[in-house]
């Protein structure tokens, strides 16, 4: 891994890397957990684990908006390398919105399933290869409700029959102890925030509709871009 440098505005120690192996090589952003700014809410060190727990459960629905994703040992020691995605960069989730709103719908119930305390407009992407990318998942997966998000377009809604088959099949695997997903996330995540994803996913389901904002907290992150 060859760093070249800190990437600007970033919470957290964010670096833009070089990765390699004998054959490939590419862009990445590697942010270790070292460098993780402390949070009243999330416990120290965390944070990289959720990113790399979100892109799990992303490739695991099959909708693959989160960039290929790994835990790796760094020159600042364990983090999280995330691929490098070319993207528009006068692009957000504002100007996407309605030319991807099935995509959008997807990542509404993401968030709202993994408990994202800080979808920003920004971190809804346009790639080069006209794919919407979703990134900066370390604040998900609190066992308390704390969802934060632009995406409200879809509130109260049906959520359609496609996006919910997924939510099923995935639960289908939660409830399985040895399938090697539940056996990972339940090294990346607590045993309460395991039980409160099954049970946010249990709610999806049962209800059938996208959430609505929460009274006691704050529904849109800020800045919102």
């Amino acid at each position: 891994m060859e760093l070249h440098g800190l990437l600007p505005g970033s919470s957290n120690y964010t670096f833009l890397v070089t990765i390699r192996n004998d054959t490939l090589q590419g862009l990445a952003v590697y942010k270790p957990q070292r460098g993780e700014r402390p949070l009243w809410d999330f416990p120290q060190g965390s944070l990289c684990l959720r990113e790399y727990a979100a892109y799990l459960v992303s490739a695991a629905l099959g909708w693959g908006f989160v960039p290929p994703t790994v835990l790796r040992e760094g020159p600042y020691g364990v983090g999280v390398v995330q691929l490098y995605v070319d993207v528009d960069p006068e692009a957000n989730y504002f100007t996407l919105r309605q030319r991807y709103s099935h995509d959008c719908q997807r990542l509404a119930a993401f968030d709202a399933l993994i408990n994202n305390t800080d979808r920003k407009a920004g971190h809804c992407l346009l790639g080069s290869d006209g794919r919407i990318w979703s990134i900066d998942h370390g604040v998900t997966f609190h066992a308390q409700p704390k969802l934060r998000t632009v995406i409200w377009d879809f509130r109260g809604q049906p959520i359609p029959t496609d996006i919910l088959a997924d939510l099923r099949a995935f639960q289908q695997r939660l409830a399985q102890p040895k399938d090697p997903l539940v056996v990972v996330l339940g090294q990346l995540l607590s045993a309460q925030e395991m039980r409160a994803l099954r049970h946010r996913l249990k709610t999806l389901l049962t209800r059938g509709t996208f959430p609505q904002p929460p009274d006691d907290w704050p529904s849109v992150p800020w800045p919102p871009v």
